[in-house]
């Protein structure tokens, strides 16, 4: 029984000798992690952000630059005993201040109690000076290397875009796993759309550090580290003073300016008003002033030239004349009474011809060239025969580059909206419905909408005789000297290009004796454009214009919204004459009209 026994328990020591050498081998041999562990006692991973890539003008101006920031980082583990008076004085914050900082930095996602954390971010270089020789007594502290973002004028906010902080839905988004926990992403304009060119990649640097956590060098003498590279630059198609120009003309009102080079789809110049200076959006004061800007009830984060819709009024009748040659219901000796029914119209005599119509803007002109292109008797059936009419029409249109985004570089362009069968029938409930029940639409009224921008890219496409380039505001990604290979094709329309010669003609009259005479013609530049006034009910209509300059070879085209500011021909023609002259002359030979303007009692 006693031997038994004996043998029971020497088989017991053996198993248990066993499982220890079995688990010794796999910790020292099969298993690395626990050498990683100790081996991070005395290695130091340092993370070496890169230099975001720089943004130009079209001249090489610098616009957007890096300016040196650093973040405080904490190592829970490595604290010691911590003089949170002395701290707190030292980084001018309360006592709640810092329970609350640690609180949440412990509670969010990416904590660590071994590795440093973000603990307060994006001190300056003063800030780092005051500081630099009392790190020593807050063990556990250390400064991150890192840079933000500065802005060289404060204009061109809403294209540009901002960099801040990534959140956990982006973060939940990349697959690549690029980014982590506190890493900086461009969230608006440029900084967002080409952010993968902006950004650059990360290097890591690893440090000998001993049980003191006092460095001792370069491990391995520098043989796993990686350098930074920094991220592209860009070259823009923007001209920031004639950007810088347009903000001014815009101070003080709701509204767009966008001026695009017709031969290249460049844009030249895309205000927004009301804006912001993008400082605002970059280092410590960031969380503060995003609050501010994005609670301002005028909404200066709302980025109009790509994102606001409107009705596009009167410009609206060139497209229509177009589309009216194309389908020969028109030619341009057509006369049509204006007899100010079904609509009223301005007074201009007693019937025009096509390019009499589009100089004094007649409302029943148009009227009639869309029934006689919409009604063409295809069909018996009057209800039928629309809804063929319509959907040719609605081809047209959106071959105009309109109904969709036209592709631009920045995120968040809307569509506007050409209305379609589907749209109607939707609207109708099911009823039928003809020409007579929509007939608004044939002078831009009506369901029509569209995007500032989409009008500039159309008023390049008259000052082309038919063509456009998609708009873009990068002319250059790195040391390619090109855009993106898409902002170099050739998109024309479904009309013939011989047509608009006609269109050229009359926007050229609209400007030497119809509704633009009296604030957008210049002395020397033959500008050709178009003025409307948008129903804008129970507010004041809103003020457009488009035009393009000069008449040959044009150089720039421009289009103007200026939201409840009345008749097109005052507030909106102003601007962009004036926007044409400075792009064209370098400065305004007309003061008093820049006056007008800058005062900005259009009413």
């Amino acid at each position: 029984m006693n031997e038994s026994r004996k043998n029971i328990i020497q088989m017991v020591v053996v198993a248990v000798a066993v499982i220890f050498l079995v688990k010794l081998f796999s910790i020292q041999v099969l298993d690395d992690k626990y050498a990683q562990a100790a081996t991070s006692n005395i290695i130091h991973k340092v993370i070496e952000y890169p230099y975001r890539g720089t943004i130009r003008d079209r001249n090489g101006k610098l616009i957007v630059y890096n300016t040196p920031q650093f973040d405080l980082t904490i190592t829970p583990k490595e604290v010691r005993v911590l003089d949170t008076a002395k701290f707190c004085d030292l980084f001018e914050i309360t006592k709640e201040e810092l329970k609350t900082k640690y609180a949440t930095l412990k509670a969010g996602k990416g904590f660590s109690y071994v590795k440093p954390n973000p603990f307060i971010k994006q001190l300056s270089e003063r800030d780092l000076a005051r500081i630099q020789d009392y790190l020593i007594d807050f063990p556990g502290f250390d400064v991150q290397a890192r840079t933000s973002r500065a802005y060289t004028y404060p204009v061109l906010a809403n294209a540009l875009g901002y960099v801040s902080e990534i959140n956990k839905r982006q973060l939940d988004r990349d697959t690549a796993d690029y980014y982590h926990q506190g890493d900086y992403i461009g969230q608006s304009g440029l900084e967002a759309y080409y952010e993968d060119q902006l950004r650059g990649k990360r290097g890591v640097r690893f440090k000998k550090r001993n049980v003191r956590g006092i460095e001792m060098g370069d491990f391995e003498d520098g043989k796993f580290d990686t350098l930074a590279v920094r991220g592209e630059n860009l070259i823009t198609t923007i001209d920031i003073d004639l950007q810088r120009y347009g903000e001014e003309l815009m101070k003080g009102k709701s509204g767009s300016i966008v001026a695009i080079e017709p031969s290249t789809g460049e844009i030249l110049s895309l205000v927004s008003g009301p804006s912001y200076d993008p400082n605002e959006l970059s280092g410590k004061e960031y969380s503060k002033n995003y609050y501010r800007i994005s609670s301002d009830s005028l909404k200066p984060l709302f980025n109009r030239p790509l994102m606001a819709q409107y009705r596009p009024g009167s410009i609206f009748k060139i497209i229509q004349a177009m589309v009216g040659l194309q389908e020969g219901v028109i030619t341009k000796q057509t006369y049509i009474p204006c007899i100010k029914y079904p609509m009223n119209c301005h007074y201009h005599g007693a019937g025009e011809t096509l390019v009499g119509a589009i100089t004094h803007s007649c409302n029943p002109y148009f009227y009639n060239v869309m029934k006689r292109m919409v009604n063409q008797g295809v069909s018996e059936d009057p209800f039928e025969d629309t809804r063929i009419g319509i959907k040719k029409w609605n081809d047209y249109i959106e071959s105009f580059g309109l109904g969709s985004p036209l592709g631009i570089d920045l995120p968040s362009e809307k569509s506007g909206m050409v209305p379609s069968v589907a749209y109607y029938d939707r609207a109708y409930n099911g009823r039928p419905w003809k020409f007579s029940n929509i007939y608004s639409i044939s002078i831009g009224e009506g369901e029509n909408l569209v995007v500032p921008i989409q009008m500039a890219n159309f008023a390049a496409l008259v000052a082309n005789r038919g063509y456009y380039y998609i708009p873009h505001l990068v002319k250059s990604v790195g040391d390619s000297g090109e855009p993106l290979p898409r902002f170099k094709e050739k998109h024309h329309t479904m009309v013939d290009d011989k047509y608009f010669d006609i269109a050229v003609e009359a926007m050229a009259n609209v400007i030497k004796e119809g509704t633009g005479q009296y604030r957008a013609k210049l002395k020397d530049i033959e500008v050709c454009g178009k003025t409307g006034t948008v129903q804008n009910d129970p507010l004041p209509d809103h003020s457009v214009f488009i035009a393009f300059a000069p008449r040959d070879n044009p150089k720039i085209a421009v289009s103007v919204y200026v939201e409840n500011a009345g008749q097109g021909a005052r507030a909106a023609a102003s601007i962009a004459s004036l926007m044409i002259e400075k792009y064209l002359l370098g400065g305004t030979e007309r003061p008093n009209i820049e006056a007008y303007v800058k005062k900005g009692d259009f009413l």
